[in-house]
């Protein structure tokens, strides 16, 4: 990581007002295994050596406040990514983009963001607890996955059986008989 000259940041427990105040930055590009969450959703396969990486930033500024108040500050956080997901087509694995470019402001406490959050545009988080710039990080980047991730044009063909009559029959399976059969007998 390289941190802001003559101040050392954690990105653990972040103090986010003397960040935003200092106008200071943080980057860093770090193993998707550091991202648990995230790496839970990475297909999986034996052997896999390595997923990739996580480049992100974090920018901190203050701002005056929107109805004339107290300045507030604000975290800029940019991140890319490549995970390699599970296609729900042919389950093999498929390389999804990830990117994250997102702005939040942060209040005093919980209980003030919960009372802002339907009034505003912008994402708001809580000064304290002290954030984790990882856990912000990795709850925006799980918020960017695809609900169904599937490639363009799958590399394997893929047999769909619900749509396929003739699957299964030359596996020594009898023909299926249709179950209304016996009722058109019945209505002539």
């Amino acid at each position: 990581m390289k941190p802001t000259p003559k101040t050392s940041w954690s990105p653990d427990r972040l103090d986010v007002r003397a960040f935003a105040q200092a106008g200071a930055s943080l980057q860093a590009d770090e193993p998707i295994e550091h991202f648990h969450r995230l790496k839970a959703e990475a297909h999986a396969e034996d052997g896999q050596a390595n997923l990739g990486s996580v480049a992100w930033q974090a920018h901190g500024e203050m701002r005056a406040g929107t109805t004339g108040g107290a300045a507030a500050a604000w975290l800029h956080l940019q991140a890319g990514t490549s995970v390699p997901l599970t296609c729900q087509r042919c389950l093999g694995p498929v390389d999804t983009s990830l990117s994250v470019d997102r702005w939040f402001r942060f209040v005093n406490d919980e209980a003030t963001a919960a009372a802002e959050d339907d009034d505003c545009e912008e994402d708001l988080l809580a000064l304290e607890p002290r954030p984790s710039l990882h856990d912000v990080l990795e709850d925006e980047l799980l918020m960017e996955l695809p609900l169904v991730p599937l490639h363009e044009t799958c590399p394997v063909p893929v047999v769909m059986q619900v749509s396929d009559p003739m699957v299964g029959l030359d596996d020594g399976e009898p023909e299926r008989k249709n179950p209304f059969a016996g009722l058109a007998k019945l209505k002539k």
